[in-house]
């Protein structure tokens, strides 16, 4: 079974129309605690998301921005890297996805995801966005004891 999205805003297919709305969202300190967690951070102290979603003939498409701000780990010292994330994303959810197992998309194109269920999640595609905006290697100004730089070892 999976676990319930820590940052949850369903909105029903059936709801969406072609003329589309707009969705903005943000996560509560409850919720940021939870995503904190699980994205490994030391603070998350704001996430938010504007997302436009209509349906159009080929699915639903979700357009829009999250928003986050906070703290992680650096990885040589723990001490804390602040983030400042503003990250754009464009969605399409289709309940068929084109045969074969490699779809080809030029960097202008948009992810392409399968249509599950009669709702869409905004709050975990917001995380989600989130989560693949972190740096996945976090420095601190600082350096770290006993490591030196590369042009220290020449």
């Amino acid at each position: 079974m999976t676990p319930a999205p820590e940052f949850s805003r369903p909105c029903r297919v059936a709801e969406i129309g072609s003329g589309g709305r707009r969705h903005d969202i943000a996560a509560t300190p409850d919720e940021r605690d939870a995503l904190a967690a699980r994205f490994g951070l030391l603070a998350l102290d704001e996430l938010a998301a504007s997302l436009d979603v209509r349906r159009e003939a080929a699915g639903i498409r979700v357009a829009g921005s999250v928003t986050a701000r906070g703290s992680q780990p650096c990885v040589a010292t723990a001490d804390p890297v602040p983030f400042l994330i503003a990250e754009s994303l464009t969605l399409l959810f289709t309940e068929s996805l084109p045969d074969g197992s490699e779809i080809e998309l030029s960097d202008a194109d948009f992810d392409v995801e399968p249509l599950v269920g009669d709702s869409l999640d905004l709050g975990e595609i917001a995380a989600q966005a989130f989560g693949l905006a972190l740096d996945p290697y976090p420095r601190a100004a600082t350096p770290a004891p006993g490591v030196i730089s590369e042009a220290e070892a020449r």
